[in-house]
């Protein structure tokens, strides 16, 4: 855990699923231990439900969660300089923020995280894609940042 950043920025395509659950899950795992947001490339969808559902089966609670986009946080204030690094679920939120990096000193890592909408006919099977989702994420997440601070469970 010597090698937590200071602050991490998760993005995704829209902000509706696969950042908000990564947001989520790391405010739970490691608390106040280092700064945590999520952003889009874009901000045209709502948090997804199935996101809201699978993440409250392990008590993290997405559902007043307000999708945003890189340009929104700026505009609303948040430097995107002083984030130490900026961890992409997708690919074009991989490449936007490598677009970031010809302005601010930013690391980039890029975790390809499986999109979960559209998968699945039933409610079931799409649940179950999303917790596929939600356990790479977590996955990627431990192996990154170390397991969650004492006292929290996966």
């Amino acid at each position: 855990m010597s090698d937590l950043p200071a602050s991490v920025l998760f993005t995704c395509d829209h902000n509706a699923v696969r950042s908000p659950m990564a947001e989520g899950i790391a405010k739970l795992f490691y608390r106040h231990r280092f700064y945590i947001q999520s952003a889009g490339v874009k901000n045209d969808l709502e948090i997804d439900g199935f996101c809201i559902s699978v993440c409250a089966e392990m008590d993290v609670e997405l559902s007043r969660h307000r999708s945003r986009s890189f340009d929104e946080m700026q505009d609303w204030g948040d430097d995107l300089g002083g984030f130490d690094l900026i961890v992409a679920l997708s690919p074009a939120s991989q490449r936007k923020a490598l677009e970031l990096t010809r302005y601010y000193h930013l690391d980039v890592e890029y975790w390809p995280i499986m999109d979960p909408t559209g998968l699945g006919e039933t409610r079931e099977e799409k649940l179950s894609r999303y917790r596929q989702s939600r356990d790479q994420i977590i996955d990627r997440m431990v192996a990154r940042f170390g397991p969650p601070l004492d006292g929290d469970t996966l």
